[in-house]
Formats: structure tokens, sequence, C-alpha cells
């Protein structure tokens, strides 16, 4: 095998999936920016290069907004997908509203009639990042902000502020009037 795929080769054994604190996740490794000439050590028979190479990470910040698929839904909440990590929205962040689990893993709300289920687009924004167990990040995500949640919900949302921008304001006179007849 040539040099230069071999060692591509290791990088990507080593590093597919690895996880810092510092850097986040690796999703994948570009390439080879250089190799130095490589060195054997005796009774190991193995070829050794120092080199210097790219690679693509993901890591969560707080306040980030990130879209994903719900992935699995609890009692207590809803884990979310968001490329090579899952997140975590509790109950009392997916809405609005008094929120409900069905045994047929649905949360709903009560007076929204709103539902989320398993495989949903949704949008959260990442509230905790915690690396304490490097081998299993923690991401806490909310979806309770103008402009996050479900996209279905999201485009309903759009929809009723451009039908009440759409609304003409009364004037001061018909104002008058419907306060003359209450």
């Amino acid at each position: 095998m040539d040099v230069e795929e071999s060692v591509i080769r290791a990088i990507k054994q080593k590093f597919d999936g690895y996880i810092d604190q510092d850097i986040g996740i690796v999703v994948d490794v570009l390439g080879l920016k250089e190799i130095k000439e490589g060195m054997i050590i005796p009774g190991d028979g193995a070829a050794y290069y120092e080199t210097h190479f790219e690679v693509v990470t993901f890591k969560p910040e707080l306040q980030e907004v990130l879209i994903g698929n719900i992935k699995d839904i609890a009692d207590f909440g809803a884990f979310i997908t968001l490329g090579p990590i899952d997140g975590m929205i509790h109950i009392s962040q997916t809405m609005d509203d008094f929120v409900s689990f069905a045994k047929d893993k649905v949360l709903s709300g009560k007076e929204s009639n709103r539902s989320l289920k398993v495989n949903d687009v949704c949008i959260a924004r990442v509230i905790a990042v915690s690396f304490k167990d490097v081998t299993n990040p923690k991401l806490g995500l909310t979806m309770r902000q103008q402009g996050l949640g479900k996209l279905e919900w999201i485009e309903d949302d759009h929809k009723k502020e451009s039908k009440e921008a759409e609304k003409p304001e009364k004037s001061e006179k018909q104002e008058k009037k419907e306060t003359k007849k209450k």
C-alpha cells in the first residue's frame, strides 16, 4: 500500500469518533498536510511517521442553535440526534405548555394540541454542555424560545404572525365606536 494511503487509514482508525473537551468530536479526517520521514523501532517492525493532518470536528457551544431528528422519547423528555452526538430535551423544555407523555412515545401539549414524536425534525438551542465523561459528552437543549421547536410549529407560528401583520390597524374612530358599544 502507498505510504500516504496507509498513513491516512491509520489516522482514520485512531481518530474516528475521537472525543476531546478542547476540540470536540472528530467527524472525519480531511487529509494529510505533511508526512515526515518514517522510522522503524527495533523489535516492533512497524514504520512510524510524524504527520500533520486536518480533521473536521463538531464542538457544540452554549446558545448555539442546531437542527436534528428526535431519536427517542421518554417520560422525562426527548433525545435528539445532532449529527455525531445526541442531546436531551427535558420535558419542561419541549414547549410552552403543560406536556404529557403517552405510552406510544409521544409528548403532547395540553392547550396547544402540539405533539412531538420520534423522527420529527426540530430546532433546539444548547443550554448545557458537559464533557465530564469524555467518552459520553452530554448536551442539554431547549425548544421553548421563539423560532425553536418542531419545524411545523415554527411554520404555523410564522403564518399566524404574517396574518396578524396583514390585518389593517383600526382607526381612532373605529376604536371609539367599539369602546362605546361595550
